[in-house]
């Protein structure tokens, strides 16, 4: 990978990175809050045990869609610079948002963790404005880059709640 991709999958992490990280790191530390939610002996295992949890499935989701936006898709996540190819694969193939659901749950992971109502409050926000965003400004740009395949897409493919079984985008259909 040459310094010029490099630093453009650089410039992609930005916004998740903010979102995910600063954002809470900030809260929490004008809020004072610390892990483990002050609770003693055999519950102190609680909070780690949910946060752990909810932190793998945020960063599992995060890091498959990065791979694929790069890999498939030929673009990274940042919508100054978006994929060239439709991705319906992986988790694309049970929800549209797999990269937004990653980052909702390594909030909701870090909420659990510092037992942060701040932070709770944060991830209901950016689930809000991405709730809003989603639907008025990307979809319409996908569906313009990519047609009627991406038409099919968000017919079978819910935009919040995964299916359970994955779907295939037809063999006549580009991928």
């Amino acid at each position: 990978m040459g310094l010029m991709s490099t630093w453009r999958h650089i410039r992609a992490f930005i916004l998740p990175v903010t979102a995910a990280v600063v954002v809470p790191a900030v809260i929490i530390c004008l809020s004072g809050t610390e892990a483990g939610w002050g609770l003693t002996s055999l519950l102190l295992a609680l909070p780690f045990v949910l946060a752990g949890a909810l932190l793998a499935i945020g960063l599992a989701l995060f890091i498959s869609t990065v791979a694929l936006f790069t890999g498939v898709g030929q673009g990274t996540l940042a919508p100054w610079d978006q994929t060239q190819r439709l991705v319906v694969r992986g988790p694309f193939r049970h929800v549209r948002n797999p990269m937004i659901s990653g980052v909702i749950f390594i909030l909701l992971g870090e909420a659990a963790l510092f037992g942060s109502v701040s932070v709770l409050v944060w991830a209901l926000l950016f689930s809000l404005v991405n709730m809003v965003y989603i639907p008025l400004a990307e979809e319409p740009g996908l569906e313009s880059r990519f047609g009627n395949d991406y038409r099919l897409y968000k017919q079978h493919v819910p935009r919040w709640l995964p299916r359970i079984t994955p779907w295939e985008l037809p063999s006549a259909h580009t991928t």
